[in-house]
């Protein structure tokens, strides 16, 4: 054999060797389950997209123009105690469990009645009734304003929204608001703009309802948008503005400033 032969086989020898002893990915895939920026829907109203439809009363969604110049976002516009949201069906996350990014702006909350509560995000599955609130929020006279809290209804633990005063909810700004809804202790954690919350996490025994456990129904659907409980409310409308939205099996991020 000559020398350049010989040079050869060694090195397809080595790079054998190395190949048989290199670790091959394990990592479990994470992949996106849900995307939507908006930017390819016509302007205009709209009852659905790709992947979504809508569920309204007494409410729209309308496509427009971002606020920032670029691209467009979602208008949701509710009148009186109405609603309006993009839903998200046939979800399908594994481990039951996945997170959600989504920049959003609030132009206005209740001031009345006492108590008012209204809800952004609401999961839920077809095995239980329960409904599962990971953003949402109330107005407390107690304290004059409303504040972010995670809340549930129609399960075993009652209808309760464990809100905080140290989770203010400003109107009028845009925000990346972040959840992580995790089954493995059926816990809800929240991150606005890229910082977690702590007080507003709950888990199957720590919330705000009964002393019954707190526990996730097989989610298969996702509504995002807005929700207001009582009638007759102060201000009588109200509108949100949504862009950016995306679901994943893990932490989506983008939201730290």
């Amino acid at each position: 054999m000559t020398r350049k032969r010989k040079i050869a086989s060694a090195l397809l020898a080595a790079s054998a060797a190395l190949l048989a002893t290199t670790p091959t990915a394990s990592a479990t895939p994470h992949p996106t389950l849900f995307r939507e920026s908006f930017d390819r829907l016509p302007l205009g109203p709209v009852t659905e997209g790709r992947g979504w439809t809508s569920d309204t009363s007494n409410g729209s969604l309308t496509v427009e123009p971002s606020a920032t110049g670029h691209g467009r976002e979602l208008h949701v516009h509710t009148e009186g105690n109405g609603r309006a949201f993009l839903v998200l069906s046939d979800l399908a996350p594994e481990g039951n469990s996945f997170w959600a990014r989504l920049r959003l702006r609030v132009d206005r909350f209740p001031t009345a009645p006492d108590w008012a509560h209204w809800t952004i995000a609401e999961a839920s599955g077809s095995d239980t009734p329960t409904l599962v609130r990971p953003l949402g929020g109330q107005y407390a006279p107690t304290d004059q304003g409303n504040f972010w809290g995670v809340g549930s209804d129609l399960g075993p633990t009652g209808d309760w929204t464990s809100w905080k005063t140290s989770a203010p909810a400003t109107a009028g700004t845009w925000q990346c608001v972040e959840f992580h809804l995790d089954a493995t202790d059926n816990r809800v954690t929240v991150y606005l703009d890229g910082v977690e919350k702590p007080e507003l996490t709950v888990s199957t025994r720590q919330h705000g309802g009964t002393a019954d456990d707190f526990v996730f129904p097989r989610f298969d659907k996702l509504k995002l948008g807005w929700q207001l409980y009582q009638a007759d409310p102060t201000p009588s409308s109200y509108d949100l503005h949504m862009d950016d939205i995306a679901l994943s099996g893990k932490r989506v991020g983008g939201c730290a400033r």
